[in-house]
């Protein structure tokens, strides 16, 4: 028996773009919500399970955590208070992401140092950026 107007967990991986152990997941960790279910036992999702896995996948390439998106998720459900509380969760990942991007800008630099130092005509043995890789060079 299908529902009319319902997605198998195949289409809905598809339309989503999310593979279905991913899907499944969400489901277990309770942040898709459990659809209904064919006579045979098939799963059967509607139009909010695409939207809310869509907005997982976008907060998801976006770096957001698992627990930042439930908490994001919880909030999108409170539709006439304040959005503070999504205001805090999207400062506190922008803070991340600077972080990261500072970390990065530092790494380009040493590894465009340490290329520099490489001729790229030595033996492997003496190869200047391996040696600065290694976990010996982090300890001096």
């Amino acid at each position: 028996m299908k529902f009319q107007g319902c997605l198998s967990i195949g289409e809905l991986s598809k339309s989503t773009g999310i593979k279905v152990v991913t899907i499944r997941y969400y489901e277990q960790i309770r942040l898709l919500p459990v659809p209904a279910r064919t006579e045979g036992n098939y799963r059967m999702y509607k139009d909010e399970h695409v939207a809310r896995l869509r907005f997982i996948r976008r907060c998801r390439d976006l770096g957001f955590t698992l627990d930042e998106v439930r908490d994001l998720l919880q909030l999108s459900e409170q539709g006439g208070k304040q959005c503070a509380g999504i205001d805090r969760i999207a400062e506190k990942h922008l803070n991340e992401i600077n972080q990261k991007i500072a970390d990065l800008r530092k790494l380009a630099g040493e590894l465009r140092r340490i290329n520099r130092s490489c001729s790229g005509t030595g033996a492997v043995e003496d190869c200047r950026i391996l040696q600065a890789l290694s976990p010996a060079a982090g300890r001096g």
